[in-house]
């Protein structure tokens, strides 16, 4: 499952990244190079922690795992922040008004991936609850990536489909192998996907409320 993240990040970004991160015309916000650097060392440090604990190396995976917390308390810093750079970058630079109604998406992938990150911490030594909800937090920052792969796969206002098709997997294992589905998918997915529908509906419909909302944060 970290392998197939990782998979789906690359490949989602890869439609992008040139124009936007490599060769960017105008030249993107420092913060942004920032943020694409800690989002993509979380996900190979989750591949590595992964890895100890299939090689049962758990006592190196519990050592190393502080700087892990360290590494996951600045996604939601980095992450709240440069949506609203970037927010502003679109909004100022480029003229895109849809900025406002776009920015509630990384606000919710942020709260997303700090609830499920926070409780895999507090819970760290029930191995059961702590891996899963970190599979969990990781599926929440692939929503970006699924938002860049190409229409012709998938449309673009289902990408959240992607997020939770990943989390579907992890249902479909426990049931494979315990025929039970594990209490953390049983309130982390309905929820998921409870938000995500209010998500697109906000950012579909832009009502007025959030709009004003956007352009205070924005402003």
């Amino acid at each position: 499952m970290a392998w197939l993240i990782l998979a789906v990040i690359l490949y989602g970004f890869s439609h992008t990244v040139r124009k936007n991160l490599f060769h960017p015309d105008p030249p993107r916000p420092f913060l942004l190079y920032i943020h694409g650097t800690v989002f993509f060392g979380w996900l190979l440090f989750f591949i590595f922690q992964s890895a100890l604990v299939r090689t049962r190396n758990v006592r190196l995976h519990r050592r190393v795992g502080w700087f892990g917390v360290a590494l996951g308390c600045l996604i939601p810093v980095l992450g709240v922040a440069i949506a609203i750079v970037m927010g502003r970058f679109h909004l100022e630079v480029l003229r895109d008004t849809t900025s406002q109604t776009d920015l509630f998406i990384p606000l919710w992938d942020i709260a997303c991936f700090t609830v499920t990150f926070a409780l895999a911490i507090l819970w760290r030594k029930k191995p059961e609850l702590h891996r899963r909800l970190l599979l969990i937090a990781s599926c929440a920052l692939t929503a970006a990536a699924w938002g860049r792969v190409p229409e012709q796969l998938l449309n673009p206002n289902y990408f959240y489909s992607g997020v939770d098709l990943l989390i579907l997997f992890g249902v479909v294992r426990d049931w494979i192998v315990s025929r039970r589905i594990h209490t953390v998918y049983l309130y982390a997915l309905p929820a998921f996907i409870l938000g995500q529908i209010g998500v697109m509906y906000i950012y579909l419909h832009q009502p007025p409320l959030w709009i004003k909302i956007a352009r205070a944060l924005l402003g």
